[in-house]
């Protein structure tokens, strides 16, 4: 992601999420934290998707993980979050982790796919409505589970395309 990109983001960002980040929180993201790292999804030269994590000590921790919903259940989410998973290893990191709300489901099948598991719940985490964050953490990046796992979901995704 880059500066340019931001309002994309923004668009992808207003139709997720019911307390949207601003496009200055970005834009701070992008220039003033080194630990920050993001990543767009395009179609068509349109952004359908981002992710941002933040690298912290030997965690990549998922700061936001968004695909537009008129571009959702086409495996967009999938394909970002392998390169997710890629971003942190080629950060050195040992493991991702992530807070989900408990009511969405969806996201948590996807990353229970992925090898996330539950650690915990954050109570009360979302501001909007007071929602449970779910914690969900993975294996070390570097056990052969882990990276046969990607290698696998990662084929499975070159073959459906």
């Amino acid at each position: 992601m880059t500066l340019d990109d931001v309002d994309g983001v923004q668009e992808v960002e207003r139709a997720s999420f019911p307390v949207p980040w601003p496009a200055n929180a970005f834009r701070h993201e992008l220039t003033q934290n080194k630990n920050a790292r993001y990543l767009v999804a395009r179609e068509g030269g349109h952004i359908v998707g981002y992710a941002g994590l933040w690298l912290m000590v030997d965690e990549a921790h998922i700061t936001t993980f968004a695909v537009h919903p008129d571009h959702r259940r086409r495996r967009i989410g999938e394909r970002m979050l392998v390169r997710v998973f890629e971003l942190a290893a080629a950060l050195n990191a040992e493991w991702l982790t992530l807070e989900v709300r408990a009511s969405n489901l969806a996201a948590q099948r996807l990353y229970e796919k992925y090898g996330f598991r539950r650690a915990g719940v954050r109570r009360r985490y979302y501001s909007d409505n007071n929602e449970d964050a779910l914690i969900m953490w993975t294996e070390r990046l570097r056990e052969r589970p882990v990276r046969e796992r990607l290698a696998k979901l990662k084929a499975e995704l070159v073959e459906t395309d």
